[in-house]
């Protein structure tokens, strides 16, 4: 039953473009319409008509411990009583950004902000400044925000909605975005030759999560290095969804790889708005107010993301939540094949840690190119006999789905034999 969610989605649009403030939520590459979430506790959340489900989008990601775990909810409780925001220095600002240049060493320091996109934003901006060049280099597929210059063959909501170029966005600024296949590092190598001393900055997801979930060929990271070393540009990671989720130090600690730049945001702020970026010293001095390059944010360090984000990394840490998160992992990915196997169907299952996806389309599936192949009305059918079942993926092909320390095995059983089913049907 989903009357009060049809009640209150005929309400939102009214008042909120397409009734949601972000567009995936819609539903629209699946069919139907959202159901509204009252609350959420551990693996679990509970719409505003009661029904129960073991979810799989944990906010997108941030929720990596799951869902109100105590430890942030009495940290926020307990920095709330103090205030909210002054716009004005605190003490946790101070402490987050001893943790993630510690956790991170390619950062030496850091600046918070509000959310993905403005660190996205912010990187590109200050890539600029400190090279003095004015494009940029960016993978099909990579999400890194809706700032105008990186809506260029972008993932997640762009791409699920069949736009991956945005309207409002000046040709003027796309001209200076150069978007290249992923994986493949011969035409890294031509575009630095084609724009000689123009390149500022290459930015990707190191490991790809906005287009689906897909993985970097091996030497490709370290080949982008070496040719960003070689061109004087800088190399910009994009750890968003792989900071602090795939690893104690990201993606970048799992390739050994030093980008100048890292983008961050989702597991720091423990469920709260929150994005960060950083890098090396000389890089980020050049930000206002030591250097030329202006950036602010009134709500930016705010105590309440920064208590959240501390509460939450110092538990990963104390409860070794990397190694618990790969063997629950594991689980999913062993029962999730078994099923798959069974249904006699084309898919192609990619997991990392606690992060996985299911194409409906044959692999091997290594950029945007073959993560388009998938069946979407195949995936529209699986995704809606899974929801009713009680199980909530992410409602589009070209997401990922987030597995956190709060899902027990017996929610992957359950969850196993809800798939099991749905593929059936599909």
């Amino acid at each position: 039953m989903t009357r009060r969610s049809f009640e209150l989605f005929a309400a939102a649009r009214k008042r909120i473009p397409g009734g949601v403030n972000s567009p995936v939520r819609a539903f629209r590459s699946v069919g139907g319409e959202p159901f509204f979430v009252e609350r959420a506790a551990g693996a679990k959340i509970w719409d505003v008509d009661g029904n129960e489900c073991i979810d799989y989008v944990g906010s997108w990601g941030p929720a990596i411990l799951g869902h109100a775990p105590k430890v942030i909810v009495d940290a926020v409780r307990t920095v709330a009583t103090r205030g909210l925001s002054f716009g004005m220095p605190n003490p946790f600002e101070v402490e987050l950004a001893e943790l993630i240049c510690q956790w991170m060493p390619s950062i030496e320091k850091v600046r918070m902000v509000n959310s993905g996109t403005e660190a996205a934003m912010s990187c590109i901006r200050l890539a600029r400044g400190f090279t003095g060049r004015d494009k940029i280099i960016k993978f099909d597929g990579c999400y890194h925000g809706h700032a105008d210059s990186l809506l260029v063959k972008a993932g997640s909501g762009a791409l699920t909605h069949g736009s991956p170029d945005s309207a409002g966005v000046p040709k003027s600024f796309a001209e200076q975005t150069i978007s290249l296949p992923f994986n493949d590092v011969d035409v890294v190598r031509k575009t630095f030759a084609e724009n000689k001393n123009q390149i500022a900055c290459v930015i990707l997801e190191p490991i790809p999560a906005n287009a689906g979930l897909y993985f970097p060929k091996e030497n490709f990271l370290s080949e982008l290095r070496d040719e960003c070393t070689k061109h004087g540009a800088l190399l910009i990671f994009d750890e968003v969804m792989t900071g602090f989720r795939v690893a104690r130090g990201g993606a970048q600690e799992m390739n050994g790889i030093k980008p100048d730049l890292t983008v961050l945001g989702k597991v720091i702020g423990g469920g709260l708005p929150v994005g960060a970026f950083g890098g090396r010293a000389e890089i980020m001095d050049q930000l206002s107010p030591d250097g030329p390059v202006y950036q602010a944010g009134t709500l930016s360090g705010n105590p309440l993301a920064m208590a959240a984000g501390i509460a939450q990394l110092r538990e990963l840490d104390r409860i070794d939540g990397w190694k618990l998160l790969e063997e629950v992992g594991a689980q999913f990915e062993k029962l999730t094949r078994e099923a798959i196997a069974d249904a006699k169907i084309d898919i192609t299952f990619h997991r990392i840690g606690s992060m996985f996806c299911l194409f409906f389309a044959r692999g091997p599936i290594v950029d945007l190119a073959g993560a388009k192949r998938s069946d979407l009305k195949k995936f529209a059918k699986f995704f809606h006999s899974c929801l009713d079942r009680g199980v909530y993926f992410a409602p589009s092909q070209f997401e990922t789905g987030f597995i956190s320390t709060a899902h027990a095995p017996g929610d992957i059983e359950d969850t196993a034999k809800v798939v099991r089913e749905a593929l059936r049907l599909v």
